[in-house]
């Protein structure tokens, strides 16, 4: 008879070019390093809390070419989201939103039983997917939103492929359809999230204006007190990406981000 044995653990191996560049980059989000070599093959161990990474240096790898991935389960997403991204604007004055390495922020998976996901892309091209246990409420899920429209139901689609998949070209077609056709029967829920999520893809198809013009609107919709405290997270979001956004409002004009009234 086969006995099981407790506490074992799963320790990922992931490739990079640099392991003193994932080091440095690891150490914004709070990990300490735990091993380091770098002869006869370089790599390196980091630890935050009870996740434990390692990675190993592959000369002349290109992270844009990278398959390395992992599982994070946390019991909230949005605590170690909160903790990162105050490392990232501790060290570059902003949440880093595109190119390699960049952040995710939680959202609803609903290729993951429809718990709250974000991502971290690091400077090895990884992505370390981390998620909400099973059985555990999530983070932005904590005020009770009204009932979905199908303008929220196509966002759901383009996160699967903008967030999961990594394709926010197919992110971008669902969201751009969706907002052409459903914006009369969209909730202003649906609609600032819809808007705040094309804004995070526009940054990351390296389009700074269409960013920006999609910031604008969610700005323009009109909110209640109870649809500010269901959408506290996207608010701060839409804060965070007009913040890294590499360009700037002319001048004389302002932007907007905290929806209207």
């Amino acid at each position: 008879m086969e006995v099981a044995v407790a506490n074992e653990k799963t320790v990922p191996l992931l490739p990079c070019p640099d392991i003193d560049e994932i080091e440095a980059f690891y150490a914004m989000l709070g990990f300490t390093r735990t091993y380091y070599q770098t002869r006869p093959n370089p790599c390196v161990a980091l630890r935050r809390a009870d996740i434990d990474l390692q990675f190993f240096g592959i000369p002349g790898f290109d992270p844009a070419d990278s398959y390395g991935s992992c599982l994070v389960i946390v019991p909230d997403t949005g605590e170690l989201y909160r903790a990162f991204a105050a490392g990232m604007r501790a060290a570059h004055g902003k949440i880093l939103v595109a190119g390699i390495p960049r952040m995710t922020r939680p959202r609803l998976r609903k290729n993951a039983d429809n718990l709250s996901g974000f991502t971290v892309i690091d400077p090895g091209g990884n992505w370390i997917r981390v998620f909400a246990a099973a059985g555990e409420p999530a983070a932005d899920t904590t005020a009770a939103e009204p009932a979905r429209s199908r303008l929220g139901k196509a966002l759901d689609n383009a996160v699967v492929m903008g967030d999961s998949r990594g394709s926010a070209e197919q992110g971008v077609r669902i969201l751009d359809t969706a907002l052409g056709r459903d914006l009369a029967t969209s909730t202003p829920v649906d609609l600032v999230n819809a808007l705040a999520y094309r804004a995070e893809l526009a940054a990351r198809t390296d389009d700074p204006g269409g960013a920006m013009e999609f910031l604008t609107r969610a700005g323009a919709v009109a909110l209640t007190d109870a649809e500010r405290v269901v959408l506290a997270d996207t608010l701060t979001g839409l804060g965070d990406l007009a913040a890294a956004l590499p360009t700037s409002p002319e001048p004389g004009s302002t932007v907007d981000v905290e929806p209207g009234r």
